[in-house]
């Protein structure tokens, strides 16, 4: 599969997923998120993240003072539930890797959300893609090199767009610096998820 674009070494579909699969995979993540329900974790230093989070798949991404991880139980002590089959089936065509992930994190970003500029990095093996999908409303991405302090460009991805970051961008800092809300029709209230596709072990 060819990408529309690169930037800073990650691979970007726009478009790819049509607004009636966009609907569905909504659709299936509220059945996700009635199972494991979103709670807003704080980071390490003992800040609020601004999204909202959850996750489907052998593992959930959990933050805290004691630092990111992944778990295998949602904070109130349910498994997480199994990833959708939507997502999967996303996850291959556009990989091309046989193995399904181990996590789907889902975030939700309200009016003001935001992400820092982080690295995709508690995973046992980085040669393993991170896909990433976004739905409803557009977000500003930058993406940077493998140092904080290095240069970095900004594209805005929009609902049905996926990224893939593989490669030398697999460690690339990378992050949200805001949505254009209202932008989309799909979310009835309006606000941004992202899925993010991740093989842990």
């Amino acid at each position: 599969m060819v990408p529309s674009l690169t930037v800073g070494g990650a691979a970007v579909y726009e478009g790819l997923i049509p607004a009636d699969e966009q609907a569905k995979i909504v659709a299936d993540l509220r059945d996700v998120v009635s199972a494991a329900p979103l709670f807003s974790p704080e980071t390490r230093f003992g800040k609020p993240m601004s999204v909202g989070m959850t996750s489907a798949g052998k593992y959930g991404w959990y933050s805290d003072r004691r630092g990111y991880r992944y778990e295998r139980k949602h904070p109130t002590g349910v498994d997480w539930p199994p990833i959708p089959a939507r997502i999967l089936k996303l996850w291959h065509e556009v990989t091309g890797v046989a193995r399904e992930p181990d996590c789907c994190l889902v975030n939700f970003y309200r009016e003001k959300a935001r992400m820092g500029l982080h690295q995709d990095r508690d995973e046992a093996d980085f040669s393993w893609p991170v896909l990433s999908i976004s739905l409803g409303d557009d977000g500003l991405f930058r993406i940077g090199g493998t140092e904080r302090d290095g240069k970095t460009q900004s594209v805005w991805l929009r609902s049905g767009d996926v990224l893939m970051l593989g490669g030398e961008a697999r460690l690339a800092y990378h992050g949200i610096d805001r949505i254009r809300f209202g932008t989309s029709q799909l979310l009835a209230e309006g606000g941004r998820i992202n899925l993010t596709l991740r093989v842990v072990d």
